[in-house]
């Protein structure tokens, strides 16, 4: 515990004039507070790891050390300029270790600046210190309202701002959008980690708003096939998908086949689109999640599908919700696909 390193080193320092270093893991989610415990009271070596990467539970983190040195106990351990290169350090480690950035981490985490309640959400455009223990730009992070069920009018102008888009406190778009984020949260859907979808119902909130394409109907056939006897497996899965599509004045009908039916969705899509927009060729689905919502109504139960898309330099998530598996992956796909010819268009930057 804290006051047991506090108490060794102290004694210690009573032994010997050497100066005195720390080496702690986090096996008691305590190596952070270990750490700062024993510089406290005299330690001048500081041993740890970016991100806490180590054995077991993992070493102290200097991502947490660094910055509670310098900005909460005044010791000048970095300059400012490498502070704010905390952030940037800790993805590139996680990227060169294959690791998945921990969003929950403080300070450098892409949730140590979060806020979801309408009230926090207010009082952080009214001072900014008032929910944040830190300015997060010094270490290279930045704040980050979510849309949810518990948002206000302030999270939406907020978020909108964020965006480059401009809704007003009082203005019927504004309730209205609020309204139905409240109504497709309690259907399945959530925003906080798609907020590419989010921007979406912004823009569709706009009555002047005309999308790249338009839905007309989609369908699916998934089936068991005989493969030539030559082959190592006498059956296969052969997924196949129609989509009927408007761009324009014109309606598109493609079919395609995939190795599955989001894969043959995404593929008659493409098909369609890439005769009006060629640049889609650039965006690739990079990773596909499926939430189970209601898990005692078994195989009926409402879905949630988070894909996230990336055309190379950015990456972006979008969101679709419904009993149907296949439905909600399209919503999500569609989002997706919609979402960035949009930012091509207005030349806005993509959402991280």
């Amino acid at each position: 515990m804290p006051n047991d390193i506090t108490a060794a080193i102290s004694t210690v320092r009573k032994q010997t004039t050497v100066p005195l270093g720390i080496h702690t893991h986090n096996d008691g989610e305590l190596a952070v507070a270990n750490t700062l415990a024993a510089v406290n009271v005299g330690v001048t070596q500081v041993q740890g790891t970016i991100n806490g990467y180590g054995e077991r539970c993992g070493n102290a983190n200097l991502c947490s050390i660094i910055p509670a040195l310098k900005l909460k106990m005044g010791i000048d351990c970095v300059t400012d300029e490498q502070l704010v290169k905390l952030t940037e350090v800790s993805h590139y480690v996680s990227e060169v270790a294959n690791l998945i950035p921990d969003a929950f981490s403080p300070y450098v985490g892409s949730s140590a600046f979060s806020h979801k309640a309408g009230l926090h959400v207010s009082g952080l455009a009214k001072w900014a210190e008032s929910y944040q223990h830190i300015d997060p730009d010094r270490v290279g992070n930045k704040p980050r309202v979510l849309v949810s069920e518990l948002s206000g009018k302030e999270n939406i102008i907020y978020k909108a701002k964020e965006l480059g888009l401009d809704l007003r406190a009082k203005g019927k778009e504004t309730q209205k959008l609020l309204e139905q984020v409240k109504l497709l949260e309690s259907r399945g859907f959530q925003y906080e980690n798609a907020e590419a979808s989010f921007e979406l119902l912004i823009h569709r909130a706009k009555p002047d708003y005309q999308p790249p394409f338009e839905l007309v109907d989609f369908m699916v056939v998934v089936k068991k096939r005989r493969r030539p006897p030559t082959q190592e497996s006498l059956e296969e899965m052969l997924s196949e998908a129609m989509v009927k599509v408007r761009v324009g004045n014109e309606v598109m009908h493609t079919v395609a086949e995939g190795n599955g039916p989001v894969n043959a969705l995404d593929e008659a899509l493409r098909k369609a689109l890439l005769r009006f927009y060629p640049q889609l060729a650039q965006v690739k689905l990079v990773d596909y999640k499926v939430r189970i919502l209601e898990e005692s109504v078994g195989t009926g139960s409402q879905v949630r599908v988070l894909i996230e898309s990336s055309d190379g330099v950015d990456e972006w998530r979008t969101v679709g919700s419904s009993t149907n598996i296949i439905e909600a992956s399209w919503l999500a796909l569609a989002d997706s696909l919609e979402y960035w010819l949009i930012k091509q268009k207005t030349g806005n930057p993509l959402t991280k």
